[in-house]
């Protein structure tokens, strides 16, 4: 029997994803990699604890995984109860969306002369297993929305800082651009670092 802990597939991420970072601000590389990184991640679906993917019937959660200690970059298990969608809004650093459970989509938009954000390109659908980037080099302003009307669906999302502490945007139909600081839906966070069954179950006899 193995002593493995349920999580483990989420600490051997973050600690490759440590290491990629480790080789410095090389964002087309970090986003290459920590794409394949990803994308091993959301290909299997048994390590996320419950208490991070509940849905709320009114808003999206955004549940934080794990931090940084630097804060180089965060993981996050964003919760969308049927139908539900962010408004239009910015990152300003770099991201990456890997879909877990079901479908969503992200609709890029731009900003024009009068100050207001619309459409731009067709909406890109992320299925289970796919991911995506975003980055302020490569298209940072988007709307998310869950596929589907009648069921959960759950990203893991990977950015380059500590988002729930950045200061960034949404974007009124009505223009301009209005300042907001995201936060988290939990206060406690997986522990990824208990490995202590792991070891027992090497050494038993």
């Amino acid at each position: 029997m193995s002593g493995a802990s349920p999580v483990a597939p989420l600490r051997e991420f973050v600690v490759a994803f440590g290491r990629l970072l480790d080789g410095g601000p090389d964002e087309p590389r970090i986003l290459s990699e920590g794409r394949a990184l990803l994308r091993t991640l959301v290909a299997r679906d048994d390590w996320l604890p419950d208490a991070f993917a509940q849905p709320d019937p009114a808003h999206y959660q955004q549940f934080l995984l794990h931090a940084d200690s630097t804060e180089r970059f965060s993981v996050v298990s964003f919760v969308w109860g049927p139908g539900q969608a962010t408004p239009v809004h910015d990152h300003t650093v770099w991201g990456l969306v890997g879909m877990l459970r079901g479908a969503e989509y992200s609709q890029g938009h731009a900003v024009g002369s009068d100050g207001r954000a619309r459409p731009e390109g067709k909406a890109v659908r992320l299925d289970t297993g796919h991911v995506e980037a975003v980055s302020p080099t490569i298209g940072d302003l988007h709307r998310v929305h869950n596929a589907h009307a009648g069921r959960v669906s759950i990203s893991i999302h990977v950015y380059g800082a500590n988002i729930g502490a950045v200061r960034r945007h949404t974007y009124p139909a009505e223009g301009g651009r209005k300042p907001f600081v995201s936060g988290y839906s939990n206060t406690l966070l997986p522990n990824l670092w208990d490995r202590s069954a792991e070891f027992r179950s090497t050494t038993s006899a």
